[in-house]
């Protein structure tokens, strides 16, 4: 039934919905996926939600999400997180979007996600601090906030390997370490006495080796939520996602990840991969893991290793920006696409500066509207 706004009929979301996925002519992908755990401290917390409705009750299933949450000085942190972020990253997404504005949508949303879900766990004045990697695939479209040094890699069934999260560690990142110390921090490495020092770089006070992450009221200013975000979308081919935490990426490189479970399948995946992880530096830390194969509708098994190197010219390449021309325009005949490169994932959208001010996709309009969500969320 339609319903009556003004001098205008409006049709319910629900119903767009359907019609949406009705009318598409691009097959949905299957997502299969599997994790695996290995406890050293307790910390270390995934989320995962299949089948998830834009529209509750409407039983239209659209996105699906997978979030990992590697806590610190305790687990509160990464439990809060687990139980609020992909509520408050919904809660900050206007209603009525078709399908394109919705993923459109996304970047801006998690960053007011992650904002507010750091100021809420913040007013319980608990010291534990989490990284996120929080992934959203919506079809083909894969949407990756992170702070810390949790990570999210994605192999293309191309064969490509493609880094959709930043690692946020001092000694990583020579802009956040500028950042610090221009907002008045310090950034050095644990000092034993008599000139010595030792570890990681950490941010002081606190003595924190990240620098951005949830939680961490202790720390103060300095370390922020604000995530890297990036957007991009698969070809039809689909290919293999790991979200992992430092426990698996501190000891095998991402080739050594994806190598290590070439064929399996998502459950025996993650769990070799953790094995290996284990198998190389020890039990020190928690190693967590999450693999997610987006595939071809109704193709059952994991993807197959590609048929040939795409060596270097794969990497420079490896990351298209969205055109700005219309449909009609980027259309090629048949001959045309013969003489180009196979199709590669294509990246919509990459913002990672830890201020709101400065991200380049918030014209006037939307930072206004952003500040004016997170001032209503917080009082």
């Amino acid at each position: 039934m339609l319903s009556k706004s003004g001098d205008h009929q409006t049709v319910p979301l629900s119903v767009l919905l359907k019609r949406e996925l009705a009318n598409e002519k691009i097959e949905r992908p299957e997502i299969v996926h599997g994790q695996a755990s290995q406890s050293k401290k307790g910390e270390d917390f995934t989320f995962v939600k299949t089948e998830c409705q834009r529209v509750l009750g409407d039983g239209v299933t659209t996105f699906s999400v997978f979030a990992l949450f590697d806590g610190h000085n305790g687990s509160a942190a990464a439990i809060y997180s687990k139980e609020n972020l992909l509520n408050n990253v919904l809660s900050a997404i206007p209603p009525d979007l078709n399908s394109d504005e919705w993923v459109s949508a996304l970047p801006r949303a998690l960053v007011a996600g992650f904002v507010k879900t750091d100021k809420d766990f913040q007013e319980r004045a608990q010291t534990s601090g989490t990284t996120v990697t929080f992934v959203i695939i919506e079809g083909w479209f894969l949407t990756v906030a992170s702070v810390g040094d949790s990570r999210g890699i994605l192999e293309s069934a191309e064969g490509a390997i493609y880094y959709l999260s930043a690692d946020h560690r001092l000694d990583c990142s020579e802009e956040e370490r500028e950042r610090i110390i221009l907002s008045g921090g310090e950034v050095g490495r644990l000092n034993t006495g008599g000139g010595t020092e030792i570890g990681p770089l950490r941010c002081w006070p606190g003595g924190l080796c990240l620098s951005r992450s949830i939680g961490d009221l202790d720390v103060g200013e300095y370390i922020v939520p604000v995530p890297h975000v990036k957007q991009v979308k698969l070809s039809p081919t689909g290919g293999r996602l790991i979200i992992s935490s430092d426990g698996v990426w501190d000891a095998l490189s991402a080739e050594a990840a994806f190598e290590c479970c070439r064929g399996m399948p998502p459950d025996t995946a993650a769990s070799q991969i953790v094995e290996e992880a284990v198998q190389v530096k020890g039990l020190r830390d928690d190693t967590t893991c999450i693999v997610v194969d987006i595939q071809p509708p109704e193709k059952n098994e994991p993807p197959k290793p590609p048929l040939k190197k795409q060596g270097k010219r794969v990497f420079k390449s490896m990351f298209r920006k969205k055109s700005s021309e219309s449909s009609s325009q980027r259309g090629r005949n048949k001959e045309e696409e013969e003489n180009l490169e196979p199709e590669m994932v294509e990246e919509l959208f990459e913002e990672g500066s830890a201020s709101l001010s400065e991200r380049s996709e918030y014209n006037v309009i939307m930072l206004l509207r952003l500040l004016n969500f997170l001032k209503a969320s917080f009082g």
